[in-house]
């Protein structure tokens, strides 16, 4: 089964992380990331390790996003950090609420 495109998106974070992303993605600008084709497999993966790393570090915020059609709006978006945010759906319609 074919990838989806997936895109991250980091700010203000160690080093480690350029690295990593590095290492399976492309980077496009500096702290933007993406792979055309990411498996379900691969992005749970770099996610459980971007997840691993801020509970560590705790600096900077990451998001990343791919298409899903299962989500509202066609769009999964999974985000770390400050300030924190929560994707909601207000009728059909993606909002960003500050927590």
């Amino acid at each position: 089964m074919a990838g989806q495109m997936t895109t991250v998106v980091t700010r203000d974070v160690e080093d480690r992380y350029r690295g990593f992303l590095t290492s399976v993605m492309l980077e496009i600008a500096p702290g933007v990331y993406v792979s055309p084709q990411m498996t379900q497999e691969v992005r749970d993966r770099v996610w459980t390790v971007l997840e691993d790393w801020w509970a560590a570090l705790g600096r900077g915020s990451i998001v990343m996003t791919w298409r899903d059609i299962k989500a509202v709006g066609n769009l999964r978006i999974l985000t770390l950090g400050v300030p924190a945010k929560e994707i909601v759906d207000a009728d059909g319609v993606l909002l960003v609420k500050r927590k």
